[in-house]
């Protein structure tokens, strides 16, 4: 069932579905389990898609849930929260290294939707709901299993991350953490599973770290990644995506290499040769340009986005010059784009690659020329986000 025909179905049967859920004889449908790359080689992120029934009653629960938990949330918390995100953490953030907090302890739990301790999750939420038929019900989603390559697996532990309801209870099972960091005084953000402590020392910071492994594991029954969890000064850890400097006195924001490198390798996909034509290639590189620096509309980056622009537009001139290929072609393409006919012979018949192909193309290729055929750059939509600020 797909979702264009979910309302008719819901409204035929809708009686009988209410009815089943408070009656609590409701069995939702085992999840369709999908694997997603990791950056890290190797590793997949599992993902549990719904069916759409289901993911239409998991919506009404979390929307009628949410108001409830967010009085209790701390401030915090960033992830997965109305009116809220990666940037008003990076901000926090910020704001801690400012104090002079400029050490930390990056937590990383291991593999933490996968496993949520269900019986933890149910005490939590209890404590809240006192609707035995609504703990039923999300106990079951919990439960429902999972669908891999036609069979079923049971699922003991774990929130399976893909329908509407995951979000939601894995903050509500990261706000007992948060409430014990707070109740310790500690300065911290978390968005999602991705915590960050802050310390004004790196004795206090390990001290943090040793004193919150055995409430973690003990007390929420997760599990700390201790190849992954590191105490470090400020400017040598990576979150969100971003990096942290000192300038001046103050901390600011900047590119991590590595995610410097993740866009990279989406650009190149996107500029490889023979991949799609000209008009769709300009609008996923349009979609994938404004996506990118949205997010990292916070760091300090205008060097870095001039280059970038540079290699960009080196690769879309290669892909210009590697589809010329004949020189009958290049003859007739050198002349309509105006280069004055002294040259068009010698550049018709060069026998360079389309690397070394691109830089004499761009006599004829100027970066007016892209910007008016409508390939985007970074340095554009660098300049808008950054003024919305």
């Amino acid at each position: 069932m797909d979702g264009t025909v979910i309302g008719p179905f819901i409204k035929e049967h809708y009686d009988e579905i209410r009815q089943k859920i408070l009656e609590g004889r409701f069995k939702p449908t085992p999840v369709r389990r999908v694997e997603i790359a990791k950056e890290e080689k190797g590793k997949f992120r599992k993902l549990g898609i719904p069916t759409v029934l289901d993911r239409t009653i998991q919506q009404a629960i979390a929307q009628v849930l949410s108001p409830i938990f967010e009085e209790q949330f701390s401030d915090n918390s960033f992830g997965f929260r109305p009116k809220r995100g990666a940037h008003g953490a990076l901000r926090r953030c910020q704001e801690y290294v400012n104090d002079g907090y400029d050490y930390v302890v990056s937590m990383d739990l291991a593999q933490y939707f996968d496993t949520v301790n269900h019986s933890k999750l149910i005490e939590v939420l209890s404590r809240t709901i006192k609707d035995g038929r609504v703990i039923s019900l999300i106990h079951k989603y919990l439960n429902a299993g999972v669908m891999v390559r036609g069979a079923f697996e049971r699922t003991d532990l774990g929130v399976p991350q893909g329908g509407p309801l995951s979000p939601l209870l894995g903050n509500i099972m990261l706000n007992e953490l948060d409430k014990e960091l707070t109740r310790r005084g500690h300065r911290f953000v978390r968005y999602a599973d991705d915590c960050i402590i802050f310390c004004k020392s790196a004795r206090a910071a390990q001290r943090t770290l040793e004193h919150l492994i055995p409430y973690i594991e003990g007390k929420l029954f997760l599990r700390v990644n201790r190849q992954k969890t590191v105490v470090k000064k400020f400017s040598e850890v990576k979150y969100l995506g971003y990096a942290f400097y000192r300038h001046k006195g103050e901390c600011r924001l900047r590119i991590h290499p590595k995610a410097v490198t993740k866009m990279k390798n989406k650009v190149r996909e996107l500029t490889a040769r023979g991949t799609m034509g000209y008009v769709k290639r300009k609008a996923a590189l349009r979609a994938c340009i404004r996506g990118w620096v949205n997010y990292f509309a916070l760091a300090d980056m205008k060097k870095l986005l001039r280059d970038t622009d540079a290699w960009l537009r080196r690769r879309i001139r290669a892909i210009y010059w590697s589809n010329w290929k004949r020189v009958r072609t290049r003859y007739d393409r050198l002349r309509k784009l105006g280069l004055p006919e002294k040259y068009v012979h010698m550049v018709a018949n060069c026998r360079k690659g389309r690397w070394e192909g691109s830089r004499i193309v761009a006599c004829v290729l100027t970066n007016d020329r892209l910007k008016k055929w409508g390939y985007p750059t970074f340095t554009e939509f660098y300049e808008k986000a950054h003024e919305n600020c």
